[in-house]
Formats: structure tokens, sequence, C-alpha cells
């Protein structure tokens, strides 16, 4: 079979692909651009905007459920039609995926190809029945939700990330194991909707990554919305009970038995059926793709962006890996993976907004530092919108006056903590902040402040 050739192909349509693809298309290039599922990657389809559109639904629900509190009368009961929260949030994913591939569709010299596939050599991959080559060939294939071999869990119908997005069916009683970022999300949501919830977490605390402080916090606000925690939980186990499942763990303690089970223990990179080795592309003990600071691979002309190397495992590091690749293939611009900072957030509501250094980091890293803290009883905004759980906490080198970290849990802090991170990337002083004069009445204000007010970490 004579391969078709390409100037470029790229393999997965997530964050990175599609835009990928615009930028080389713009430059002249021929492009393949293959899917083996739906465009849009983990994002747009099973992920951020599906999810984001459900937290919104549930925030609804729990403010109506809060009228009195702010002198507002219903005229009856707060009642969830989870079909209509579902059609919603299949409209949003479903408009964002058909724009995506119009756009796509309108690409002069871009070739959709909608199968699997996998490398026959450096320069030439198989979909289907199509051989394509190229010299340059860009990885973007994702993740997907890691199922540990955990004891009865094939005897189960569990549920993925991905598979509760298709749950037509409101949970009686939803049973989550993972105690970190898509799994309270998701508890969380579900509680507001009217489920049962129990979230049970084999680490110490939820959200392990996170200083304690802000650990505690997310369990109290979860807590106080009814959801049942048990954290340091060991050897957990399923099995079939009836119609129900039942989640055991720790030895002497009753078992969850809940109508439905979410698993959501990590993610694992979508590279183990690619090929890789016959291309000779290397990855770590976990499957990531190897890659160096501009996402080359161990192999020359192959690159690999977004979930699937290791590098960060959300849409905007994603993007930016894109972002990336393209100025140093295209605009003579040296941009690197090791200038980005780290930064995220957890959409719980009140949603936690992180970048830089956590402040056990800080200590760690062995340097003399700074830290300022504020919580949202104390925030004019969070006290007049009555939502009042979080804090604020910025952490700086008491040497350099350089902010290693802010984190931001309260109302509007995912949007709240850029204030900080674009003074982080403009290499700014702490007292840049401390100067500056925000608009009142806002959360963000009270950041100022806080940077006025540091003290010793100790």
């Amino acid at each position: 079979m004579t391969a078709k050739a390409f100037d470029a192909i790229i393999i997965g349509a997530g964050q990175a692909g599609p835009p990928l693809a615009g930028r080389l298309n713009a430059a002249g290039m021929s492009v393949a651009l293959i899917e083996r599922k739906l465009v849009g990657g983990t994002c747009v389809n099973t992920g951020c905007m599906p999810t984001k559109t459900m937290v919104a639904s549930a925030y609804a629900a729990h403010l109506a459920r809060r009228a009195a509190d702010y002198g507002v009368t219903l005229g009856g009961p707060v009642g969830v039609d989870y079909a209509r929260i579902k059609a919603r949030k299949d409209k949003v994913s479903n408009d964002a995926r058909g724009n995506l591939e119009t756009w796509i569709a309108g690409m002069d010299r871009c070739t959709l190809y909608r199968g699997h596939a996998r490398f026959e050599s450096a320069t030439t991959v198989r979909v289907g029945d199509d051989l394509l080559t190229a010299e340059k060939i860009f990885l973007n294939t994702g993740g997907r939700a890691s199922v540990p071999d955990l004891p009865g869990v094939h005897d189960i119908d569990y549920l993925t990330n991905s598979s509760m997005m298709d749950l037509d069916v409101l949970p009686r009683h939803l049973v989550v194991v993972g105690g970190s970022y898509i799994s309270l999300e998701f508890a969380q949501m579900f509680r507001r909707f009217g489920s049962e919830v129990t979230v049970i977490e084999k680490s110490p605390r939820l959200a392990g990554r996170e200083d304690e402080d802000v650990s505690d916090a997310i369990l109290s606000i979860l807590e106080n919305e009814g959801i049942t925690v048990h954290v340091g939980a060991e050897d957990i186990g399923f099995a079939r009970l009836g119609n129900d499942i039942a989640v055991t763990f720790s030895a002497g303690k009753p078992p969850a038995v809940g109508s439905h089970v979410l698993l959501a223990l990590g993610r694992v990179p979508n590279t183990d059926d690619l090929g890789l080795d016959k291309a000779g592309v290397e990855v770590d003990r976990r499957g990531f793709v190897t890659v160096d600071d501009q996402l080359r691979t161990s192999v020359p002309g192959i690159w690999a962006m977004g979930d699937c190397n290791g590098k960060g495992a959300f849409t905007h590091t994603s993007y930016n890996d894109y972002e990336i690749v393209a100025a140093n293939l295209l605009d003579n611009d040296p941009r690197r993976i090791s200038d980005r900072i780290e930064a995220y957030a957890l959409y719980i509501d009140p949603p936690l907004g992180r970048c830089g250094m956590t402040e056990a980091a800080v200590k760690k890293s062995g340097r003399r530092a700074l830290v300022g803290q504020r919580p949202m009883t104390r925030v004019g905004r969070a006290v007049e919108k009555g939502e009042t759980q979080g804090f604020m906490k910025i952490l700086v080198d008491a040497d350099t006056r350089e902010i290693l970290g802010c984190s931001v849990l309260g109302p509007g802090g995912d949007e709240a903590v850029h204030c900080v991170l674009d003074l982080m990337y403009a290499k700014a002083p702490v007292d840049t902040l401390a100067r500056a004069v925000h608009i009142h009445p806002n959360v963000s204000e009270l950041l100022p402040t806080i940077a006025q007010e540091l003290k010793p970490l100790v």
C-alpha cells in the first residue's frame, strides 16, 4: 500500500491537537489530524465543559435551598430535574464539539481521520486501512481513568468520570472512591442534586497535594453539606449486595452500601496501544511519553503534548504545550515547559485557586519565607454573599520578596488567584501587590492587604 504523505500528522484532537493543526495549516503545511473517539478530547466531552455545566446546576439548586437566608421566598420545595440537567450538559458539550468540527473542516489542507492510530515506523502511522507518512508527528492522545485491580472491582458496575457523564438517573447513594479533585467535584455536585454521598479515601486527608489547612477546610465544606467522608481507608474492596454495591474498607468499619460507585483514583496516559515501540519513542515507568523542555520525544521529528506526556493534567497546560511547540517550530521563540508556573483550580463550591508552591514545598526548600493569611469571614464580599467558608494565603521569599505561591479557597477563588499568578509571571516583588489598589467590594481586594501583613513562616 502506498502511504499518503503529509507535512505533519497529529494523533489526537484534544486541546493541543486542533489549534496546532490550525497553525501548521496557516503556515502552508498539509496536516492529518487523527481522532479515534470525539473531537475536543476530555475537556469538551467528559471533563471541564460538561462537569462545570453540571456544577453550575448544582450551585443553582444549593442557592435556591438557601433562598430564605437572603430573604427570598420560594413557592414550594426546591426540586431537581436530572434529565434537564443532563440535557443542558449535553447541549453545551455538543455545541462546543460541533463548532470545533466545523472549524477543522474549514481548513484547506487538514484531513480529519477517525480511527485508531498506530505507528509502523518513526514516520509512518496506520489508521484502519489508511497508511499515513510525515516527517513531523505530534502525539496528543490524552489520558483515561485509572482502574486499579482492587478486590471485587471487576464484579461490579462501576462508574468513571467519563461514564458518569452518561448517567441517566440520579443515584440514590453515590459512593465515591478517591479523595482528590475529580472525586470531590462529583461528590458535592451530586449531593446538591439530592443524592446521599460517601467519599472513601485511602490517604490520611483529602486533596493530599494541598497544605493541611486547605485539606481541612475542604473537608469541613463537604461535611457541612452532609457528605460522609472516610479518610485513611485501607484494604478497599467491592461486592454486590442485592441491587446495591458494598464498598468495604478498614477492618472493623461497616461497609458503605450505595446504589452507584464512582472510581476516581487517578489517570493513566493513552500510550499503551499506539505502537510507540515501533517508532522508538520512549515512555517512563507509568507510560507517559518522555519529553524534553520543548516537548520533543526521544525520536527526532516526534513531539508529545497534553496529558500523555505527564507534564500537566489540565486543559490549560495542554493548550500551553501547543503554544510551546508552535512557538519553537514557527516563531523562532524558544518557549519551554520550565517557564510555566503550576496553577490549577478545584471546582467545589467555594472553589480553590492555586498557583506556585504550597507551604509544605516552601518549608521543604529550606528558604526563609513569609506568609500572609485571611479567613473569608473577614472578607467583605464573602460576608455580603453569605459565603464565608475558606481563606486566602500568600507565600513570599523573605530575602528576595519574590511571591512563591498563593491559595484562594473561597467565592471566586479560581478567578482571584490570577491577580497573584500574573505578578509571579512578571517576576514582580510582593511589594507590587501590596501597593496595588483593587476594586471594592471584591474578594481579590484583600490580597494587597494580606501582602502588607506578612509574618515569618514557621
